[in-house]
C-alpha cells in the first residue's frame, strides 16, 4: 500500500511547504496591517494556514508510518464560520471609515494570487484522490481555500472602494437601470 499512496504522500509534502509559506506572509500581513480589520482578517488566515499545516502533517505522518487514510485529521478544524462570512460581519462593523494602505493592498494581491494556486492546486489533485477519506480532505481543502480566496478579493474591494463593495453586497441597483 506504501507505493499506492506515493503520490498522496508527494503531494502532501508540497501542501505542507505551501501552507507554511501561507502562515508566515498572514503573519508578516497581520503584523505589518494598519487597520484592525486587516489585522484581524491576516490573523485569521494565518491560524487556518497553521491549522492546515498541523492537518496535512498529521495525514502525512499516518500514511508514511501505516500506510493508511484515517479520520484523525478531521478533528483539525478551523474553529469558526467561513472566513468569508467573518470578513463581512468585520466589514460591517467597521462602517465605511476605513482606508486603504498601498501596503495593505499590495498584500491582498499577494495573498489572492496564493490562495489561487493554492485553490487550484488541490483543485487539480482531486482527481488523482483514490481513497474515499483522501477525497473527502481535498474537497475540504479546496472549499477552505476557495474562502480565503473569496474573501481576500472582497476585502480588497472594501479597502479600495467601499462604496462599490456596500453596492456589491446589497446587490443595490440603479434607478432607472
Amino acid at each position: 500500500m506504501a507505493t499506492q499512496n506515493t503520490e498522496a504522500l508527494e503531494m502532501l509534502k508540497t501542501a505542507l511547504s505551501m501552507e507554511e509559506k501561507g502562515e508566515e506572509f498572514y503573519r508578516k500581513a497581520m503584523e505589518s496591517s494598519k487597520n484592525e480589520l486587516g489585522k484581524k482578517i491576516f490573523e485569521t488566515l494565518m491560524k487556518d494556514e497553521k491549522v492546515h499545516y498541523g492537518r496535512i502533517l498529521k495525514i502525512y505522518n499516518s500514511l508514511k508510518d501505516e500506510s493508511a487514510w484515517s479520520n484523525d485529521w478531521k478533528s483539525m478544524d478551523v474553529g469558526h464560520k467561513d472566513v468569508n462570512h467573518l470578513f463581512r460581519e468585520m466589514a460591517a462593523e467597521h462602517g465605511r471609515t476605513l482606508e486603504a494602505d498601498p501596503g495593505e493592498l499590495e498584500a491582498l494581491d499577494v495573498g489572492i494570487d496564493f490562495e489561487y494556486k493554492t485553490m487550484k492546486f488541490y483543485q487539480d489533485y482531486l482527481p488523482k484522490a483514490k481513497d474515499p477519506l483522501e477525497k473527502e480532505f481535498v474537497e475540504k481543502m479546496v472549499a477552505e481555500e476557495r474562502g480565503h480566496y473569496t474573501a481576500l478579493k472582497d476585502m480588497k474591494l472594501f479597502m479600495a472602494d467601499p462604496a462599490a463593495w456596500y453596492q456589491e453586497m446589497e446587490r443595490s441597483g440603479l434607478d432607472g437601470a
